[in-house]
């Protein structure tokens, strides 16, 4: 009954992670070609015997669905071969490691598409790939800078938004109506990713520049629409006047306006980040305020069009930023 956004979820694992367990030890998902409708048909020698990697992080959140069907729009367009491999949950980071560690000893591939679960721990795995002579490549989430250059991971492209500016942008949203003092709470993301903190950095930004808002509750809830409901619960239990909610993803929006309308406080201004096709529909519903899309489609298909530039030598640009777009209706 209060799972109201279950069926999101339950989509989701039927289509693409059936016979997935979510625990650190099972085994990864080798995800079909099922978002194109042909096979590459190209008949360049040179790209059919490139094979490239994109390891995401999971496919239960529909942000990193969208971010395979643009990698597949690169793989048809150059005639490579794109393996498309994640992790149960996002923050499968143990699966990911041992995916990237299985790539590297089977030695097929020429370049590995990394979103990270966690911005430190995977750094030792993409090292061992990049010695052994297959590219790099990093989207979504940032690898840490400091703990790649102790570990000599070098010359790794970047390609994602600015965190920090789009989530001041979403959060200044809802705190630009705020006129008198009121109570707010957020939602981070995993304290271990570079994107969590620089979302909630970019979101007390914007809540520090009003002065009627106070900001009284930050909690983690790991990206996920069922930890979204239940800390939500917690801290409106522990704080029943908040008014003001900045959740650093889409998924544990849902959760939290899950439990916002079980408790009828449709009241609570929610700014969001993420742009899924759910949170659109609850912003249309007038249950959120505000999200930002990351364009993730295009981050797929610009991280396989780089991969696929590295494995024909060129030069990559180091920082290939897109902008974080404002969803209000």
């Amino acid at each position: 009954m209060r799972m109201l956004f279950r069926s999101l979820i339950v989509t989701v694992l039927v289509l693409f992670l059936s016979g997935c367990d979510e625990a650190e030890n099972t085994e990864v998902v080798d995800v079909p070609k099922t978002v194109t409708e042909t096979d590459n048909t190209s008949t360049s020698p040179s790209a059919s015997d490139i094979k490239i990697a994109l390891v995401m992080k999971t496919l239960t959140n529909p942000f990193f669905i969208a971010m395979e069907k643009g990698a597949r729009r690169a793989e048809k367009e150059l005639g490579i071969t794109l393996v498309v491999k994640t992790a149960a949950q996002e923050t499968s980071t143990t699966q990911q490691i041992n995916i990237i560690e299985k790539l590297v000893r089977e030695g097929q591939v020429k370049a590995i598409i990394i979103s990270p679960a966690d911005s430190v721990r995977l750094i030792p795995s993409l090292k061992m790939a990049q010695d052994k002579g297959i590219h790099v490549i990093n989207i979504d989430n940032k690898l840490n800078s400091d703990f790649a250059a102790k570990a000599e991971l070098n010359d790794v492209p970047f390609i994602s938004i600015d965190n920090l500016q789009s989530a001041y942008l979403s959060a200044r949203h809802v705190a630009a109506k705020i006129t008198e003092p009121v109570q707010a709470a957020l939602l981070e993301g995993i304290r271990e990713a570079d994107n969590a903190n620089l979302r909630k950095d970019g979101a007390l930004r914007a809540f520090a520049e009003n002065p009627n808002i106070t900001v009284v509750a930050s909690e983690t809830a790991h990206w996920k629409v069922d930890e979204g409901y239940e800390v939500t619960k917690k801290m409106f239990q522990n704080h029943p006047d908040i008014s003001v909610l900045f959740c650093a993803n889409d998924m544990m929006a849902l959760g939290a306006i899950e439990y916002l309308r079980e408790t009828n406080r449709k009241s609570v201004r929610i700014a969001s980040f993420d742009g899924i096709d759910e949170a659109r529909a609850a912003i249309r519903d007038g249950w959120l305020d505000v999200t930002i899309d990351q364009q993730p489609g295009e981050q797929g298909y610009l991280g396989v069009m780089l991969a696929y530039r590295a494995a024909m030598g060129e030069k990559l640009p180091p920082l290939t930023m897109l902008d974080g777009l404002v969803i209000t209706e």
